[in-house]
C-alpha cells in the first residue's frame, strides 16, 4: 500500500513538473510570437527611461534646426548672391557631415555595452581608440574635400559665385577634425546615458554661432564685415569650441574620473580601431542612403518645373524637423538597448525596442495632426505663391503617411546598432532607397504625371520596406540568443 502512494505521489509531481515546463513553452512562444512581441507593452520605467534619454538628444538636434534656419536668413539678408554661394556648398557638406556623424555612432553600442558591464576601463579605452579612428577619417575627408573646393569651378556652377563659395568652403573644411572630435565625446557622454552634457555644449554652441554670424557677417563690435566668409569662419569656431568644451568635461569632471584612467591608460589598438569603423561605416553609409534618396529626388522635381522644386524645399524642411524628433528619440532606444545587451538581458532589449517603437509612432502621429491642420499655410511662411501653396497642401499627405514606417525603420534601426548588427543595414538601406525609392518616385512622378506628390508617395513606401526589414533582421538576431 505505502509502495502504490510512494508511486501515486511520484505520478503527481512528473505532472506537475510537466505541466510547468509546458506553461514555460507557452509563454515563450507568446513572447516570440511577431504579432505579440511586436506590441508587447512596456513598464512605465522602460517609457521614462526612453524620454529622459531621448529628450537632450531631441533638443539639441533641433538646436542644429535652428541654427540652420538662422544661418539662411542672416546670410541671405546680406546678399542673394551669398545665400546662393552657401546653398551649394551647404549641401555638398552636409553630406560629408552626416558621414563622419554615423561614423562616430559605432562607438555608442560599445560603450553602451560596457557601461550595462560596468567596465569604466574598458569605456575609456574605447573612447580613446574612437577619437583616434575619428580623427583619421577627419584626416580623409579634409583631403577628399580639398580636392573637391580645388575642382569646384568643373560642377557647374555660376562662375560669378566662385569667389564666394572658395573661402567658405576651406573654412568649413578646416573644421572637420574637430567636429569629428566633438561626435566622439558626443557618442560616449550618450553611451554611459549623459544625454544633457552634449545638449547643452550644442546650445551652447549655437547661440555663439549666431553670435558670431551677427558680428563677423555684418561687421558689427569694431568687427571687419565678412559676409559668407563670416558666417564660416563663426562656424568654424562654434565647431572648436563644441570639441574643447566635451573634452574639458571628460578631462576635468570628477564625475568621469573612472573613465579617464582607462583612457590615458590605454594605447591605440589597430584591433579596436577596425571593430569601431566595423560599427561605424555600415551606419555612416545607411544614413548617407537614406540622405541620398531624398536628395537624388529633388532630380526628378527639377524636371517638373520651379514651382515643384519651391513646394519640394518647403516639404524638406517641414520634415527634417520631424527627422530630428524621430531619430532623437530613436537613439535613445540604441543606448538603452545596447546597455541590456552588456548584461545579456535579451527580454529587456526586446521590451526596450518595442517600447521605443510605441513612443516613437505616438510622437510622429501627435507631430502629424498640427502639419495636417497647418497644411495650407505653412508654405506661407517661405513664399506668397499661391501655385506652392497647394502643391505644399497636397504633398502634406504622404509626408503623414510615412511617419508610421519612418517610426518603425527608425526604431528598429538603432535597435540594430545597439546590438552590433550593422553590416546588413547597408544592403537593406540600399534596397529600400535606390532600388524601390527613386525608381517607384521617377515611375509615380515622371512617367506616369503624378508629379510631386507621386515622387513623395514613393517615401511611405521605402521607409516602410526599410522598416520591416530592419524588424525582421531584429528579430532574427534576438532569436539566436
Amino acid at each position: 500500500m505505502k509502495r502504490k502512494d510512494n508511486e501515486k505521489v511520484m505520478g503527481e509531481l512528473r505532472a506537475l513538473r510537466g505541466l510547468r515546463e509546458l506553461g514555460t513553452r507557452f509563454s515563450d512562444s507568446l513572447i516570440h510570437r511577431p504579432h505579440r512581441a511586436f506590441g508587447s507593452p512596456g513598464t512605465p520605467s522602460d517609457y521614462s527611461a526612453l524620454v529622459r534619454l531621448g529628450v537632450p538628444i531631441v533638443v539639441g538636434q533641433i538646436g542644429n534646426v535652428v541654427l540652420g534656419f538662422a544661418d539662411t536668413i542672416m546670410v541671405g539678408r546680406h546678399s542673394m548672391q551669398e545665400l546662393a554661394a552657401a546653398s551649394f556648398v551647404n549641401t555638398m557638406f552636409t553630406l560629408v557631415v552626416l558621414f563622419a556623424t554615423g561614423f562616430s555612432y559605432g562607438l555608442t553600442p560599445v560603450v553602451g555595452s560596457l557601461f550595462g558591464r560596468g567596465d569604466a576601463a574598458g569605456i575609456g579605452r574605447a573612447v580613446r581608440n574612437s577619437l583616434a579612428a575619428n580623427l583619421a577619417l577627419s584626416a580623409v575627408l579634409v583631403a577628399v574635400m580639398s580636392v573637391f573646393c580645388l575642382n569646384i569651378h568643373r560642377f557647374g556652377q555660376p562662375v560669378e559665385l566662385l569667389p564666394l563659395m572658395r573661402p567658405y568652403l576651406w573654412v568649413n573644411i578646416a573644421s572637420l577634425p574637430f567636429l569629428c572630435c566633438f561626435n566622439t565625446f558626443k557618442q560616449f557622454f550618450d553611451g554611459v546615458t549623459d544625454t544633457k552634457t552634449p545638449m547643452y555644449v550644442i546650445i551652447g554652441g549655437n547661440v555663439l554661432n549666431i553670435f558670431g554670424n551677427w558680428v563677423l557677417i555684418y561687421g558689427e563690435l569694431g568687427a571687419p564685415e565678412l559676409g559668407l566668409f563670416g558666417a564660416g569662419l563663426s562656424t568654424a569656431v562654434s565647431r572648436v569650441v563644441m570639441a574643447v568644451a566635451c573634452a574639458a568635461v571628460f578631462m576635468r569632471h570628477r564625475r568621469y574620473r573612472r573613465y579617464r584612467e582607462g583612457f590615458s591608460a590605454a594605447e591605440v589598438s589597430r584591433g579596436d580601431v577596425r571593430r569601431l569603423a566595423g560599427l561605424g561605416f555600415p551606419v555612416a553609409l545607411q544614413l548617407g542612403m537614406e540622405t541620398a534618396a531624398f536628395s537624388l529626388s529633388a532630380i526628378f522635381v527639377g524636371w517638373i518645373g520651379t514651382t515643384a522644386l519651391a513646394a519640394h524645399q518647403v516639404m524638406l524642411t517641414v520634415s527634417q524637423l520631424l527627422y530630428m524628433i524621430n531619430s532623437g528619440m530613436a537613439a535613445a532606444v540604441a543606448v538603452r538597448v545596447s546597455y541590456f545587451a552588456g548584461q545579456r538581458d535579451y527580454r529587456a532589449v526586446r521590451r526596450t525596442a518595442y517600447s521605443g517603437l510605441q513612443l516613437i509612432l505616438a510622437i510622429a502621429l501627435t507631430l502629424s495632426v498640427p502639419v495636417f491642420l497647418l497644411r495650407d499655410t505653412m508654405s506661407l511662411w517661405f513664399t506668397d505663391s499661391a501655385e506652392v501653396c497647394l502643391l505644399v497642401s497636397q504633398t502634406v499627405l504622404p509626408l503623414i503617411a510615412y511617419q508610421i514606417g519612418d517610426a518603425v525603420q527608425y526604431t528598429f534601426a538603432n535597435a540594430l546598432r545597439g546590438i552590433e548588427c550593422v553590416k546588413p543595414m547597408i544592403w537593406i538601406a540600399f534596397f529600400s532607397y535606390f532600388v524601390v525609392s527613386l525608381p517607384l518616385g521617377w515611375l509615380l512622378g515622371i512617367r506616369l504625371g503624378f508629379g510631386l506628390v507621386g515622387i513623395w508617395c514613393a517615401f511611405p513606401v521605402c521607409l516602410s520596406t526599410a522598416g520591416i526589414l530592419y524588424y525582421l533582421r531584429f528579430r532574427r538576431e534576438l532569436g539566436r540568443h
